[in-house]
């Protein structure tokens, strides 16, 4: 907050520098030999004064800084429609979306490698930012990502291969969020997974629930990594990220089995 006394003072002080210096030069002899005498009553401020001023100046750049960095902070995320908890929407935190979107593009080896986001739109939205030239398709139910034009195909886990045929096994990384932890739902979404994998050498990463884990191996050959998705809104569940390539030092490495 600036404060009226303090830029009263310094205006007023910069008002008679600035006046008493125009004297001066009006007055001063066009005879370099004559010496001119200085002007002793400049303005002074007072030890108060002058203490205030300066934790004026100190809190204003203090300001400036807080502003600018939470200005490149913001610059780092990404803008996202607001979640709706009756399609069971939960949106990746930064470190976890950004996280899975470096291994996506880890993964894509080649200029035709494509990733498929099944019902994770936060992924999307990552990796059009770091690497819109990988060419992620989003497929979700909720129309409201329909404003991402021809990325955007509509999916429902109900009908797990009603797609456009030219998805059909397009895909070298797929990356799927299953809207619930069901049997029936990562069942269907497998499914989908089959039609969109590229045969033989595809990279599939799940996230959902610990509680899918065996279901996750036995209908995928899935098996967790010790990195732990988050969300921004907190969930009652456990999360994690399966894969079906180990991913080495990556994303924690594959958990030991027992």
């Amino acid at each position: 907050m600036t404060h009226p006394c303090i830029q009263a003072t310094a205006a007023a002080a910069a008002k008679s520098n600035q006046n008493g210096g125009a004297q001066r030069k009006q007055n001063a002899p066009k005879n370099d030999d004559v010496e001119v005498e200085e002007d002793d009553d400049r303005p002074m401020l007072s030890s108060q004064a002058l203490a205030a001023l300066q934790e004026f100046l100190s809190e204003q750049n203090q300001t400036s800084e807080t502003a600018q960095n939470k200005t490149e902070s913001d610059s780092d995320e990404v803008a996202l429609v607001s979640e709706d908890w009756r399609l069971s929407q939960f949106w990746y935190d930064a470190v976890t979306a950004e996280t899975v979107a470096q291994e996506a593009v880890s993964l894509c080896s080649d200029s035709d490698s494509r990733v498929a986001c099944i019902a994770c739109p936060t992924l999307y939205a990552y990796l059009k930012k770091i690497r819109p030239e990988v060419s992620p398709k989003i497929l979700e139910y909720d129309m409201r990502f329909e404003q991402y034009g021809s990325d955007f195909a509509f999916y429902d886990y109900n009908q797990p291969q009603d797609l456009p045929l030219e998805l059909k096994h397009a895909f070298s990384v797929v990356v799927v969020d299953p809207p619930y932890l069901s049997k029936e739902c990562l069942e269907k979404v497998s499914e989908t997974v089959s039609f969109l994998a590229r045969p033989g050498d595809s990279k599939l990463l799940l996230l959902t629930g610990e509680v899918q884990k065996e279901r996750a191996a036995e209908l995928l050959g899935l098996r967790p990594c010790g990195f732990r998705p988050q969300h921004s809104s907190k969930l009652g569940n456990e999360f994690r990220l399966f894969t079906n390539y180990g991913p080495g030092t990556r994303l924690g490495g594959w958990e030991q089995e027992n």
